[in-house]
């Protein structure tokens, strides 16, 4: 291991605190109208009123950071080619199994690293069958991780930090799990680093078109010849609802992120609402509390590079090297997948449609959840990683050929 990784605690600034206390003690809300709470207008008046005092004069960011803290965090320069070393925020928690499997976590936007947090216990302190090492970046932009100055750092730059970041660890092999953006950059892993990449499992599965019949004619067939479950139909009508009422922060992400930052740099208010829709839409009734959201948001309100520019890894993924960033739409060979199906994802496909991905070696469609699964689900998503990687799953194989190697 590189003597430059070091720990790393949370430490936001009292001026940081005191300045976010000022704004919110001086932000202006819309005017109340009579569709003020109704989620289909976006975030309701009430909820970000309520926030908002909380935040100002009830939320206790210090004994969050307290048990933040408890869960061993480190940064180290990582290098990109082209860019500049980027320093790198990650948890990494090792399990007391020496043999247990390398796995990187992936998030995405709105999340952070603390969608690991409830998954970690689960996966670290295994008293049978498999267990891992689990490595939790902050994504470049994101979280206590730096920011990217330069234009162009697009998913495949994602990649190779999260790969650089795995090498430096000494972890020569490893598996991925991948949700949101950690769906297509742990694709983009496993194109770029298949000697390396022994496994990838996701719990979001963006396949937004069925089988064709001359890159996959048995998902073909079946598809044209098999009804849907229910399952399937009410994915397919998550999925339609989304594409209906839910993409426009994707299309401003991803084409003027610029502008949307100025909002998202200087009012707390801003980034609150903007993320707290996407916390109700996306989950299936999660019972989020208070103090639960404003953690969530004060990772972005503190964040090394600021709220605004977690926003723009969509404007590079749309601009930058699209045809690369498109092979991780495509069927992906010799990297075992699995597969978790949560009702109240954003996507929803056909099982069908999800073995057009790669060699689906693992797949499970669960009766509740939604698009942050680890933190929604934490003990079936844990399961599925361990019924996946564990004794007669589709991927034990790969993994003991991995330890034999270790």
């Amino acid at each position: 291991m590189s003597h430059d990784i070091r720990p790393f605690k949370i430490n936001v600034p009292d001026s940081t605190i005191d300045a976010l206390k000022a704004k919110l003690a001086a932000a202006t809300l819309p005017d109340e109208v009579d569709f003020s709470d109704d989620w289909t207008y976006g975030a309701p008046r009430s909820d970000i009123k309520r926030l908002v005092e909380h935040w100002k004069d009830g939320f206790d960011w210090r004994a969050q950071e307290k048990k933040l803290n408890q869960v061993p965090q480190f940064t180290t320069k990582v290098a990109v080619d082209g860019f500049d070393d980027l320093q790198i925020h990650f948890l990494h928690q090792k399990s007391n199994k020496a043999d247990s499997i390398p796995l990187l976590f992936c998030h995405g936007w709105p999340g952070s690293f603390l969608e690991v947090l409830k998954i970690l216990p689960l996966l670290t302190e295994s008293s049978d069958g498999p267990s891992f090492h689990v490595v939790a970046p902050s994504l470049p932009n994101f979280g206590f991780s730096d920011g990217v100055t330069k234009k162009g750092f697009s998913i495949p730059q994602y990649a190779e930090t999260l790969h650089n970041l795995m090498i430096k660890l000494g972890y020569n092999k490893y598996v991925t799990q991948g949700g949101d953006w950690g769906f297509i950059i742990t694709r983009l892993i496993g194109i770029r680093y298949p000697d390396s990449c022994l496994a990838s499992h996701l719990n979001f599965v963006r396949v937004s078109k069925p089988p064709s019949l001359s890159q996959s004619p048995l998902q073909y067939l079946k598809h044209a010849l098999l009804p849907y479950t229910d399952f399937e139909k009410a994915g397919r009508a998550r999925s339609g609802w989304f594409q209906r009422h839910g993409f426009g922060y994707n299309v401003q992400q991803s084409t003027k992120p610029s502008t949307l930052g100025f909002a998202l740099a200087d009012s707390p208010v801003a980034v609150l609402a903007w993320i707290y829709e996407k916390l109700h839409d996306w989950t299936d009734d999660y019972p989020w509390t208070d103090d639960e959201i404003l953690t969530w948001i004060s990772v972005y309100q503190f964040s090394t590079a600021g709220p605004a520019a977690s926003v723009r890894i969509y404007y590079e993924a749309t601009h930058g090297d699209v045809d690369e960033v498109a092979k991780g739409l495509d069927y992906i060979s010799g990297i075992p997948l699995g597969l978790s199906y949560f009702p109240k994802d954003l996507v929803v496909p056909p099982k069908t449609w999800g073995r057009t991905l790669g060699p689906a070696v693992f797949e499970e469609t669960h009766p509740e959840g939604g698009h942050f699964g680890a933190h929604e689900r934490p003990k079936e998503l844990a399961d599925d990683l361990r019924k996946m990687f564990g004794e007669g799953g589709g991927a034990h194989n790969v993994v003991a050929k991995f330890q034999s190697k270790l």
